[in-house]
């Protein structure tokens, strides 16, 4: 067997691994054997194994600073203040406490990226609707993993992974970015919405929430967390602006916010550290190494190829059959490593930004369809199960297959016909 197929092999097994949890074993645990097999079977040497898990350092320091802040606010009780706010406005209706956290899910995404929705809202909604006594949380926890995807693309700070498909990693003006980008964001994050909301409809006409909670107060400690989440999406923008990575930005920001707050309370840090899902970074190298592994195969440049030749023929049907494509792809092996791949295709094929832009949106909204296609969406489960949820992968391709479908096709005939 040619190392290719093995390749190939250990790739679809990593995948079925990270879905499936055989004998209820962490996600990391099957990505990191993964990383762990290539090298030993020599399909990478040890260097070039390094290599792949380097490639990786932005993505890590952006995930530690995050899980820091988002740590750091859950322990201080922000979120529970959140909570009292949102349950109050939703006035007993748990339709519209619905329709608040999906708003909330997209300017969150927006502005701090998708990671931060499933780090920082989770945990927040979570809170809401314990406190609102909500009988069935699902509901409202589904809209922080879907949301994080779906309007992932709204701007390009809003997903790590756009960070890699435009020009060697640059992002484009945001002028320009707009114009691509606009009206596929809306279709994708009204769909959404649509499609979420009726597979819920029925839990939601059965649900009662309380009209009223009780304010906890908002310690100073709490106010600090907040500022430093506020301070951190600024970076992001300055960061994304001035086409600096942002994993330093964000670590920084998450370790001088953990240093103040822990002063101001005169607590050790090993708390906030424990708390802290650490099991997300040797699960992200893992990935990183099999997608070097895939790398080595000639994948990118036979999809490079096949990228030119049907943009040449028809800019309408590689719109179609990159994003679909590319959809797929990320779902097997997650789509911030997918995407370094399908950035560095569509950089060496030079097709337009349209075509382009069907391979972004194919990586930020196809992994939607599983559990595996985004790290936002692991980091999602990584939360729920902090609180003693357990959505299996199935669970979540079952509804992933009714919302990823529609919103994935709208957007990218959205995109086709983007002037």
């Amino acid at each position: 067997m040619n190392n290719s197929i093995l390749t190939f092999a250990i790739a679809a097994a990593t995948a079925a691994g990270v879905v499936v949890r055989p004998f209820r074993l962490p996600e990391a645990v099957w990505a990191v054997c993964a990383a762990l097999l290539i090298v030993t079977l020599g399909i990478l040497s040890p260097e070039d194994g390094w290599a792949g898990v380097l490639k990786g350092t932005d993505v890590y320091l952006f995930l530690v600073g995050m899980m820091l802040l988002s740590e750091l606010a859950r322990k201080e009780g922000l979120f529970d203040w959140i909570a009292a706010i949102a349950t109050s406005q939703a006035k007993g209706s748990p339709k519209r406490l619905f329709v608040l956290v999906y708003i909330i899910g997209i300017l969150v995404t927006g502005l701090l990226s998708n990671d931060a929705t499933a780090v920082v809202l989770t945990p927040a909604v979570y809170a809401a609707c314990r406190a609102a006594q909500v009988k069935n949380p699902l509901p409202y926890l589904f809209i922080c993993a879907f949301i994080a995807n779906a309007a992932s693309f709204l701007l390009p700070i809003s997903n790590p992974a756009n960070l890699v498909i435009f020009a060697g990693g640059e992002m484009p003006p945001l002028s320009r970015w707009l114009a691509t980008f606009m009206l596929p964001s809306i279709a994708s994050i009204a769909v959404t919405f649509i499609v979420l909301y009726w597979t819920q409809r029925s839990s939601l006409a059965n649900e009662e929430i309380a009209p009223q909670i009780a304010r906890p107060e908002l310690k100073t400690s709490a106010k600090l967390a907040g500022t430093g989440l506020i301070v951190t999406a600024m970076l992001l923008v300055a960061a994304s602006a001035v086409h600096v990575d942002l994993g330093i930005p964000t670590f920084l920001a998450g370790v001088c916010t953990a240093a103040l707050v822990l002063t101001v309370v005169r607590e050790s840090p090993v708390a906030v550290i424990r708390g802290v899902s650490w099991s997300v970074l040797p699960l992200v190298a893992g990935l990183f190494v099999v997608v070097e592994a895939v790398n080595r195969t000639g994948v990118t440049a036979a999809l490079a190829d096949a990228l030119q030749d049907l943009s040449m023929r028809s800019e309408t049907q590689a719109i179609a059959v990159s994003g679909i494509l590319v959809a797929l792809i990320s779902n097997l092996a997650n789509n911030l490593p997918a995407g370094l791949f399908a950035g560095s295709a569509v950089q060496a094929a030079h097709v337009a930004d349209r075509v382009a832009g069907a391979v972004l949106i194919g990586v930020d909204l196809g992994p939607n369809l599983s559990v595996t296609g985004s790290l936002a969406t692991i980091l999602w489960l990584s939360a729920l199960r902090r609180e003693g949820i357990s959505v299996t992968g199935i669970q979540f391709l079952k509804l992933g297959v009714l919302v990823m479908t529609p919103a994935l096709a709208l957007s990218l005939a959205a995109l086709a016909f983007t002037p």
